[in-house]
């Protein structure tokens, strides 16, 4: 998808166009709706963009958690190329858990696949679904703010921000793993404080 053709969804449809995006993939999207918030043209308040699109992932992925859970064995199963992705999921879920579900939108190519296999494997909708709400939230307001801040450039420098997405996702990385390690020390500690627990 272009961005020029992001661009008309997002003058034309606004935050619905946002919604739909976020829903689906996102960052593009919401790096143009936070670059959109800054210019009078486009009409949309930056808290608001933060919103719509932390509703947006959030609700995408927790229907793709959703169909992996009821049908994603059986859809996995019938496809050697999806069985070797679960089993690479699964790998990762046993080695980084809490990180690599709060962190998994922010890999370029993992967005969409990840929360469906994740629905496969043994995690409590009520975990998974607090994970994700926290996950999805650093992602919303850092790819709105990202857009943002950039919005008083020239959209060629924007453009070739949105080309190379993959270093911003990086750092914004470095917050999930932070909060990941958060949630980790607090289990070591609580743990250590009642061991029979």
């Amino acid at each position: 998808m272009s961005i020029e053709f992001l661009k008309q969804l997002i003058a034309q449809y606004g935050y619905l166009a946002l919604f739909i995006g976020t829903f689906l993939e996102g960052e593009t999207i919401l790096l143009l709706a936070g670059f959109a918030a800054q210019s009078p043209e486009f009409n949309l308040d930056l808290r608001l963009v933060i919103l719509v699109a932390f509703a947006g992932s959030l609700a995408g992925d927790q229907t793709a958690f959703f169909i992996g859970r009821h049908y994603g064995r059986r859809l996995v199963a019938r496809s050697e190329k999806w069985r070797n992705r679960a089993e690479k999921v699964h790998a990762m879920l046993r080695k980084y858990h809490e990180v690599l579900i709060l962190s998994f939108r922010f890999f370029y190519g993992l967005r969409n696949l990840t929360p469906f296999v994740l629905g496969t494997a043994d995690i409590t909708v009520l975990k998974f679904f607090i994970l994700n709400t926290i996950g999805a939230g650093i992602w919303a307001v850092s790819f709105a703010l990202i857009g943002y801040a950039f919005g008083s450039l020239m959209e060629s420098v924007l453009t070739r921000v949105i080309d190379n997405v993959h270093h911003a996702e990086l750092a914004i990385l470095g917050l999930a793993v932070l909060v990941a390690l958060g949630f980790w020390l607090r289990k070591v500690l609580r743990q250590r404080r009642n061991p029979e627990a």
